[in-house]
């Protein structure tokens, strides 16, 4: 099919009905144990792809409503969040410096080196966390600051029980991770901002919105 000629079906429609009749189709196989073992592990693949293609989806969607006038706040009411995080996961932002747009890339790696940050906090595994800063932060910090701070947490909210989905995004040349930091009585999130070097530029906790 020609998907310029008149008529053609947007790719992005396409892929999400293919990859959501394909998962609906492995969710509902039945047969012997041995089927239902192949079938649950094609379903999650099924889930992986229409996730994938979902997320495509979204973009486009927030592309169109861009272009016929809908402002960033109004997507983020849409989207449960505010005007300027919709912008950030969804905005195509030009670099004021060069007049081009700016990359949106997101290193693979970056939201789990910042869970891991937080991690490590818990572990006490100080000198492994000054080892991702970069040389500005380690010139401010030592082990003893870090878990000094630390404590001060858990004074205030008690025991660590872990982190949630963290969230990373393209702010100019660096790279920001939020995630989502749960103690025993209270919740609060954690702020890792990688520079173009891929090293700790800014960390930082923060209050949970409610």
């Amino acid at each position: 099919m020609d998907e310029d000629a008149p008529g053609a079906a947007d790719p992005v429609v396409v892929q999400v009905a293919d990859t959501a009749r394909r998962l609906a189709a492995e969710l509902s196989r039945a047969g012997s144990p041995r089927d239902a073992v192949a079938a649950a592990r094609d379903a999650v693949a099924a889930a992986r792809d229409l996730s994938a293609s979902a997320d495509a989806a979204l973009q486009a969607a927030v592309d169109r409503a861009r272009a016929a006038g809908v402002s960033w706040s109004e997507i983020g009411d849409l989207l449960g969040r505010s005007g300027q995080t919709a912008f950030q996961r969804f905005g195509h932002p030009v670099d004021p410096r060069t007049g081009e747009a700016m990359s949106r890339d997101v290193p693979a790696d970056a939201a789990d080196r910042a869970v891991t940050i937080f991690v490590w906090h818990d572990e006490g595994r100080w000198e492994e966390i000054l080892a991702e800063l970069d040389e500005r932060m380690r010139a401010h910090l030592d082990a003893g600051l870090l878990a000094r701070a630390w404590a001060h947490m858990a004074g205030l909210f008690g025991r660590f029980e872990g982190t949630g989905e963290p969230f990373a995004r393209r702010a100019g040349d660096d790279v920001m991770v939020d995630v989502p930091l749960h103690w025993e009585a209270g919740h609060a999130k954690g702020i890792v901002r990688f520079d173009s070097d891929g090293r700790v530029a800014g960390l930082a906790i923060r209050p949970a919105s409610p």
